[in-house]
Formats: C-alpha cells, sequence, structure tokens
C-alpha cells in the first residue's frame, strides 16, 4: 500500500493524533504528515502512507495557502486567541480596503519572521514552548520566509477585524504575520481564525474527513497517487530499459532533457519510480535521493 491521504483534519486533534489513527485505519505503523498544524486549526493536511512516506520532506516543502482573520485591538502571548491578553488598545481607525491592501503589500516576498513562543522551533535544543511554560526568557532565531500572495478577502469594522488569504512557503507562522500585519497599522492584534485550503497542488476539495473514512469500504481507494504530491517537481521520463537501472538506484548520464527543478521526479508512464538529483560532485551525472522499491 502507497499513497497520499488527502486529510481534513478537524479542530480539536493535533497532527500527531491524525497520524496515529490513520495507523489504525489503514493497519499500518508507516505513517507521516507533511507539516503541523495546531490542534485548533483545521485544513488539508496529506499524509503519506507506506512507501510515499519517502516523499514527505518533499510534500512539506510546497507552497501552502491559508485564510485567516486579523483581530485588532488585543495581542496574546500565544498570538491566537487561545492565549491569555498582554496588550489592549482602543481601535481608533475605520478601516478601508485601501489602507488594509497598501499595508498588506509590505509584506510581499521574502520577509523576517520571529517565531512565536508558543511554537515547536527549536533553541538550545529546547523548544520555545517550553521556554515560555517555564517563563524563561530566550532569544528567538529570525527566520527568512515568502508570502507569494496576500489578498484582502473582507472587513469588518465594527469587529475591528478583517479576513486575509495567504500563500507562503514553509516555515511561515501566520499567526505573526497577522501580528506584524496589526502592528504595521499601530495596533496590538492576534489571529483569531485560521484554516489551511491547499498544500502544494492539494485543496480542499480533494480532502476527505475522517467520518468518510470510517464509512469508506475501500479506503484504499481514497489514497492519492504519489505523484500528486510531487507536481511541483519537473519529471524525466524514462523507458523500460532504464526502468530496472532507475529501480537499483543506479547513477545515470545527465539526460539531455533541461530539468526546470532539482530535484526531479523519475517516471515511467504512469508510474513514480525515483527522485533524483544531479550529482553534487559530477555534474554530468544524476543520482537517485529516494526510489520507491514496491
Amino acid at each position: 500500500m502507497k499513497g497520499i491521504l488527502p486529510l481534513w483534519k478537524p479542530k480539536g486533534m493535533t497532527s500527531h493524533d491524525c497520524v496515529a489513527k490513520v495507523r489504525k485505519l489503514f493497519y499500518t505503523k508507516k505513517v507521516g504528515h507533511t507539516g503541523t498544524l495546531d490542534p485548533e486549526v483545521e485544513g488539508v493536511l496529506p499524509i503519506c502512507i507506506g512507501q510515499a512516506t519517502k516523499i514527505v520532506p518533499f510534500l512539506t516543502d510546497t507552497t501552502k495557502t491559508y485564510k485567516a482573520v486579523v483581530s485588532l485591538g488585543t495581542a496574546t502571548d500565544t498570538e491566537d486567541a487561545q492565549g491569555s491578553i498582554i496588550e489592549k488598545k482602543a481601535v481608533g481607525i475605520s478601516l478601508s480596503k485601501q489602507i488594509l491592501e497598501n499595508v498588506l503589500q509590505l509584506f510581499l516576498g521574502e520577509i523576517e519572521q520571529i517565531p512565536p513562543m508558543y511554537s515547536a522551533v527549536k533553541v538550545n535544543g529546547k523548544k520555545l514552548y517550553e521556554y515560555a511554560r517555564a517563563n524563561e526568557d530566550v532569544e528567538r532565531p529570525v527566520r527568512n520566509v515568502t508570502i507569494h500572495k496576500l489578498d484582502l478577502l473582507d472587513f469588518d469594522n465594527d469587529q475591528h477585524r478583517f479576513t486575509i488569504q495567504v500563500v507562503c512557503s514553509k516555515g511561515t507562522y501566520i499567526r505573526t504575520l497577522c501580528v506584524d500585519i496589526g502592528r504595521s497599522l499601530g495596533y496590538p492584534a492576534h489571529m483569531s481564525y485560521l484554516v489551511r485550503t491547499e498544500t502544494g497542488s492539494i485543496m480542499q476539495k480533494d480532502t476527505v474527513s475522517f467520518n468518510e473514512l470510517e464509512q469508506a469500504g475501500e479506503r484504499q481507494q481514497m489514497l492519492l497517487p504519489v505523484s500528486t504530491g510531487l507536481k511541483h517537481l519537473d519529471v524525466l521520463e524514462v523507458d523500460e530499459n532504464m526502468k530496472m537501472k532507475v529501480k537499483n538506484g543506479q547513477k545515470l548520464a545527465l539526460p539531455e532533457k533541461q530539468l526546470q527543478t532539482d530535484p526531479f521526479t523519475v517516471m515511467f508512464q504512469d508510474d513514480v519510480l525515483a527522485i533524483y538529483q544531479i550529482h553534487p560532485d559530477k555534474p554530468n551525472c544524476i543520482k537517485p535521493v529516494r526510489v520507491f522499491n514496491e
């Protein structure tokens, strides 16, 4: 069995909880998720099963799309609605489409973020949330992330909040983005709602719920092929003669085809055989990164 389960993660479960439940439903230990979602967040959580676990880091590396609500006037220690309020300020601004869109423009492209204290980022071998719970101060590392798209969906002047849609690189903290946007408007802020609507090429419409899984007779039919999780990589098609060399993990001569990504997927017909990359020491050769033996 191999494939990608396009799970719609429900609120109230950690990503690890979801993996544990999928292991039971599919009777296999070989299961891995492709990007953590906080317990109170719902959304697209692709889960790799069997040989598909080999592509976890590649699928994790894809862009993500979120819808989030930025609430002005209060900041929390967790940067979301679950935390304790640490700052308040009366909102004296009337939100408008033009004001908000001007501010959102400031966050497009590569930006710097300081991860929230309540996060799993490690500093000196210890997670930030462990420092936070112990009331210990620690210098947080600055990280570079990329915001590919940032659109205003709607705004509510009475509630001093607005909804944004974000397409971003892996490692982006939407909570922190909401706080920083609020700061640019001159107010403390927090993220009061978040949903992930896309991971790579897997969208909300492609997903299945745990309820649907539990009702299904043939759960394996709900799995997407491994190639779905690799659509962001270029493809090198090989013939029958080359197929066995690839499956045996052999180094190969650099193909004539100009490859648009490195690494890239090697396929025979509709079957993913391996993920290869240009050899770091021999630029005229390609070498395997992952080989699918089944």
